[in-house]
């Protein structure tokens, strides 16, 4: 048996290309799939920063990966160098919000699905795993954290402040406090009562505040 006979076996021969009907149909339902994951994504974004372009950037994950593994499960040959040069590659975009995982992990296991031909699955499944997002987004939409800034005077008007925030609130604690002559700094983290946010015109009208300001945020806090 000779060298030449060995690249004569099986293996090499095993080579299937994917036809070009097969390509656009699964690369047209790939991006439909992706701006479906973008509508949802958008629909239960619940950050402080909204950026389109993470919103874009699932459709053409959808449809790169698509793409690659349908190159992948065609080629044998080409699957190992794909293997070597993905290797290779380093992501180094922090992710700020937990859910961005789930829409980048979405968006390539449909990519993968798709490509394996298993076409149903991931139609029904996008929508199913949709539909959950969508539930439990709007469940939570009235328990959003907030953080509440506030500049006092002085300690008597902090306390009578403190009183009247937690009268008018669900739920309220300190994430932090920065005195100065003149001047106290308070960060609270609050919970609405069914997203009602008007106090905060009384609260920058009370006597010894010199400013309010009630920001929303996704949890993540740095004192």
């Amino acid at each position: 048996m000779t060298f030449q006979d060995i690249f004569k076996s099986g293996f090499l021969d095993s080579v299937v290309s994917v036809s070009i009907i097969d390509t656009i149909f699964a690369m047209a339902l790939a991006f439909a799939l992706g701006s479906f994951i973008f509508f949802i994504y958008k629909r239960t974004f619940s950050g402080v920063m909204y950026a389109p372009s993470f919103g874009i950037s699932l459709i053409g994950m959808t449809m790169i990966t698509t793409l690659v593994i349908l190159a992948v499960s065609s080629n044998v040959v080409l699957s190992l160098g794909m293997v070597g040069a993905l290797s290779i590659v380093r992501f180094r975009t922090a992710v700020k919000e937990p859910m961005d995982i789930v829409f980048l992990f979405w968006s390539i296991a449909v990519g993968i699905v798709l490509a394996a031909g298993l076409m149903v699955l991931a139609v029904f499944g996008s929508i199913f795993v949709g539909i959950v997002l969508l539930v439990f987004s709007e469940k939570k939409t009235f328990d959003r954290p907030y953080i509440l800034v506030l500049h006092c005077s002085d300690s008597d008007t902090e306390e009578e402040a403190r009183k009247f925030i937690s009268d008018k609130v669900e739920k309220m604690s300190v994430k932090s406090k920065s005195v100065t002559k003149g001047d106290i700094e308070l960060n609270y983290e609050v919970r609405l009562k069914e997203g009602h946010s008007a106090f905060i015109n009384d609260l920058a009208e009370m006597e010894g505040v010199s400013n309010a300001v009630l920001v929303s945020y996704n949890g993540d806090y740095m004192g």
